[in-house]
């Protein structure tokens, strides 16, 4: 028997507990996989602390799943070190965290010609903390009109920081009031302006690692629990294939690969409105029904590029993207079909793709033993338990357990069927179950 090559994976963590104790189940259940050239791989986890290190450490981790370093610097920079030194897989890289905001993604899409909705960046309402701001404030800011560039956009619109996340200061503008009341209240947040979509008929969310993408019903109206609808089919396949490419072009570009991305559909346009999160949903009192297929694609994608010694990339080259962007023989289809070629190339789809049936041919079926077990039950009771009040915990045990239910259903009629972790749908998840006449 070949010698089995171990690694081992850290996980960068701040207040989550749930994803992570699900993540760290199904690493221990999954055991040595079997590459397609022959070697064994074993797999294991590590919730990694913050100390002080010596920049020529050398790092005992071969991936990193980073849920932290966008607002803590220290592990940051240790991130960094690991990447520039020493090799380690990092999801995502620190070094496109410049990009990790709505501005320079709004930039890029607008390039490839997406259907980016009007945008204006505004200069800051308050003096931002710096001595010489008011120097240069009054020899070089230039006076302007907000209420001018409000009606050239047109209402309604929405206010947004240009790094946010999380829906962080985040406003509706219905009129000139919600303007002035909105702008004011920015403080020292650099703010966008841009149109809203009005009237539109389905907003996307597309959850993306490496090159799984999973298309959800996004009702931004609702509490959090019940924000994903679980729907199947609400795009038409057209729609949905563009949804799937805006969001792997979005993540191959940017070299992001754990990421999700939000759009609008009106009449059969897609209009992507943010797609920059270092830190993407993954709870399960988020996600609920989608849960395992977040966890499944995230444990897939970090054995593929740890057993096939994928190479990191944490650079952007924006050379061929925009060779296709510029070619004026492509229509918009074309550039789609373009675009996702190259966030094929970028993820190595077909590699992956072989590599996930040769060596985790029997993953969907432990994921279901596991969702099915009591030990995913304590999980889902401890999650409520922490996230909720205690007159809540019986409503929303019930809540989540009955869409954690409805996946099982489906989950073991697909499965049935004979059908592998490649035909999972990417629009809404798998199949209803089918029930006997």
């Amino acid at each position: 028997m070949p010698a089995t090559h171990e690694h081992l994976i850290g996980l960068l963590l701040g207040a989550e507990e749930d994803w992570p104790t699900a993540f760290e189940a199904l690493t221990r259940r999954l055991g040595p996989v079997t590459a397609p050239d022959g070697a064994r791989h074993a797999v294991s986890t590590e919730r990694m602390t913050i100390e002080p290190f010596n920049l020529r450490d050398k790092p005992r981790h071969d991936l990193v799943i980073d849920r932290l370093a966008h607002w803590y610097y220290h592990p940051r920079e240790w991130l960094k070190k690991v990447a520039l030194m020493d090799d380690v897989y990092l999801l995502n890289s620190p070094f496109t965290f410049q990009s990790m905001e709505k501005h320079a993604a709004y930039c890029a899409m607008m390039r490839l010609g997406m259907h980016v909705p009007e945008t204006v960046l505004v200069p800051y309402k308050n003096p931002v903390d710096n001595a010489r701001w008011a120097f240069t404030s009054a020899k070089y800011n230039k006076a302007f009109d907000l209420d001018r560039i409000a009606e050239d956009l047109g209402y309604p619109m929405f206010m947004k920081p240009f790094d946010g996340g999380a829906w962080r200061g985040v406003s509706m503008i219905r009129d000139r009031d919600d303007l002035h009341r909105s702008y004011d209240d920015s403080g020292e947040m650099l703010m966008h302006l841009q149109q809203a979509v009005d009237g539109f008929e389905v907003f996307a969310r597309a959850l993306t690692i490496g090159p799984e993408t999973m298309v959800m019903k996004f009702r931004p109206d609702e509490p959090m629990h019940n924000r994903y609808a679980v729907e199947h089919g609400f795009l038409s396949p057209a729609v949905g294939s563009e949804t799937v490419t805006i969001a792997q072009t979005v993540n191959a570009f940017f070299r992001w690969e754990f990421n999700s991305c939000e759009m609008l559909v009106k009449d059969g346009v897609v209009y992507p409105i943010d797609y920059a999160n270092a830190c993407p949903d993954v709870a399960v009192t988020s996600l609920h029904y989608y849960f395992p297929w977040a966890m499944k694609a995230l444990l897939r994608w970090s054995v593929y590029c740890l057993a096939t010694d994928r190479k990191p990339r944490t650079q952007v080259d924006t050379t061929p993207w925009f060779a296709v962007a510029d070619d004026e023989s492509l229509d918009y289809a074309g550039k789609l079909a373009a675009y996702q070629g190259l966030a094929d190339d970028y993820f190595e789809t077909e590699r992956y793709r072989e590599f996930c049936d040769v060596a985790l041919p029997h993953l969907d079926e432990m994921v279901l033993e596991w969702v099915d077990s009591d030990d995913f039950r304590k999980l889902l009771t401890s999650t409520v338990q922490q996230t909720y009040p205690p007159h809540e915990w019986d409503r929303f045990e019930a809540h989540f357990g009955g869409l954690v239910g409805l996946w099982l259903s489906d989950e073991k009629s697909r499965l049935g069927a004979g059908e592998s972790a490649t035909d999972e749908a990417a629009i809404g998840g798998p199949a209803p179950a089918v029930t006997a006449e």
